[in-house]
């Protein structure tokens, strides 16, 4: 691979994660407009292995993000340990990172996580998007109280 090569795969790389880094912050700041930026139009958020929803498009995605931004009084979501795999096509790319998630919900619920985002990416005309993300435990959810 050239420099040059390597240098636009690294690009890409640190778009991607840029998208993952977006999305969190806009949970955070419950903006579910920043979150839903970091997907594609037909995107698929699949959190059935933790006890939530599987949702297909911005439409529904965007509901969800609604919801929760309504629903929660505090939380934060650190994604960390990417790794991630560009296709040869240099428009789709695999990966996968860590995400640790804190909150409570406004009627006082308290929840954490520690959970695997397996992601499929695609490159848009606005950079770089993920495309479907699966959410998975990697440790036993602790949900007080709340009701997903």
């Amino acid at each position: 691979m050239t420099a040059t090569a390597h240098d636009a795969r690294t690009a890409d790389v640190l778009d991607i994660q840029r998208a993952t880094h977006v999305y969190a912050r806009g949970l955070d700041r419950f903006d579910p407009q920043e979150a839903l930026s970091a997907f594609t139009d037909d995107a698929v958020w699949d959190a059935t292995p933790v006890g939530l929803d599987r949702l297909e498009g911005r439409a529904a995605i965007l509901d969800f993000f609604e919801r929760d931004a309504a629903a929660i009084a505090d939380q934060f979501h650190v994604i960390t340990n990417h790794v991630v795999d560009v296709d040869d096509d240099g428009v789709s790319a695999r990966g996968t990172n860590y995400v640790f998630s804190e909150g409570h919900t406004k009627s006082g619920a308290a929840f954490r996580a520690i959970a695997l985002n397996e992601d499929v990416y695609r490159r848009t005309a606005d950079g770089w998007r993920i495309a479907s993300r699966r959410i998975s435990a990697l440790t036993p959810p602790e949900m007080e109280g709340f009701d997903a």
